[in-house]
């Protein structure tokens, strides 16, 4: 079971935390952001994870190293430059049938394992996890229309409902073929390319507990629930009898 974890990211939307350490290794309570996530897929089963790595690489490896400390083996793959989010896959040459591809910035209680392998029983060229989310508009917002602009509709600070990427991914390795090489290419521009191809795409709700530590709020907002959600994200392991 493989998968792949983007930290090649400069991380500046979470400026000032990333000024000195790359946003994998920006600290939550007492572990940073990535050492959480390679907990988890080694619990789930996964034995083989390469990071694609750029910005601060240096500092990435010599914190992960080869992964012996969590049982499952780690490698890297470096851009010479951005490549954007799925660009940096073109990279990899080894890769398997089917495999998993995350930020290296998301906390979820998403069971990597189970969502692995409903991607598999799809069929599908490409599983996208996605969250709903709330996002509420602080401003009273006005529908008008016609040649004297008549105000038709006010709602006051109305909430707007999306289902959002939580970029976490499991592809087959057909997505390649979609993947232009050496050159920049985000998430977007892939799902752009594969809805006009109309490729076999598919969505795959959740609705546990999903964090993006994209922006300063998030950050705070995850360090002050640590202590709360610390055991969904990694449940103690039963005692043996």
């Amino acid at each position: 079971m493989r998968a792949v974890i983007l930290a090649g990211g400069k991380g500046t939307r979470l400026l000032p935390y990333t000024t000195t350490i790359p946003k994998p290794l920006v600290p939550v309570g007492d572990m940073a952001i990535m050492e959480i996530v390679v907990h988890q897929l080694s619990r789930c089963g996964f034995n083989h994870i390469t990071v694609a790595v750029n910005h601060q690489a240096q500092l990435i490896r010599a914190y992960f190293e080869d992964g012996k400390r969590w049982g499952i083996t780690i490698d890297y793959s470096m851009e010479d430059k951005p490549l954007g989010t799925m660009g940096p896959l073109r990279l990899i040459d080894d890769l398997p049938e089917h495999f998993l591809v995350m930020n290296g910035d998301v906390l979820t209680d998403i069971n990597y394992a189970d969502f692995y392998q409903s991607h598999i029983d799809s069929g599908s060229i490409g599983t996208v996890a996605i969250y709903k989310r709330d996002v509420k508009i602080d401003f009273g917002v006005l529908g008008f229309g016609g040649e004297k602009n008549l105000i038709s509709e006010f709602v006051e600070k109305p909430v707007e409902h999306f289902c959002v990427s939580m970029g976490v991914y499991a592809f087959s390795r057909e997505i390649m073929k979609y993947i232009p090489e050496a050159k920049p290419f985000g998430f977007d521009d892939l799902m752009l390319k594969l809805i006009a191809e109309k490729q076999d795409i598919r969505a795959h709700p959740f609705t546990g507990y999903w964090l993006d530590i994209g922006r300063p709020e998030d950050y705070d907002r995850a360090n002050n629930e640590f202590e709360e959600i610390i055991d969904r994200l990694l449940p103690p392991k039963p005692k043996s009898k």
